[in-house]
């Protein structure tokens, strides 16, 4: 249902593809930007981009699961982070790894960015998951 493409020309990535191909007639949910907030709306992990990151994974198999999809579905996710710092954005990204995205490997964007839609939000994550049948 997907084809992970890793293109043999480019440098090769670490933990993800460089493209996901789905044929067409397959369902997709495209998911907004999963945030570092509770079921009650209060910031998980104020300051900690790591405890964040793991708040909006878990977020993220939430909407995957209202969809009928999972982590391992997920063919495209953008990642930002509010740093500048190459070391948070890759400790961040061990999250992401972890998580079981990178299981795919998914195409993934990590992206350091000046700040994000809630005060103290330091991670969020955009995906494109298959939705099996």
């Amino acid at each position: 249902m997907i084809r992970r493409v890793t293109v043999p020309n480019l440098f090769p990535p670490p933990t993800y593809s460089h493209a996901s191909v789905v044929e067409a007639g397959t369902r997709l949910a495209f998911l907004a930007g999963s945030v570092p907030l509770s079921p009650d709306g209060t910031l998980v992990g104020p300051g900690d981009p790591v405890r964040q990151a793991e708040q909006v994974i878990a977020n993220l198999r939430e909407q995957l699961t209202a969809v009928g999809s999972d982590l391992e579905h997920v063919v495209a996710t953008d990642v930002y982070v509010v740093s500048g710092d190459p070391a948070v954005l890759s400790a961040v990204w061990s999250v992401v790894e972890a998580s079981g995205l990178s299981r795919g490997p998914h195409s993934s964007t990590l992206i350091g960015v000046a700040c994000l839609g809630y005060t103290g939000q330091l991670v969020e994550i955009t995906a494109t998951a298959v939705v099996p049948e």
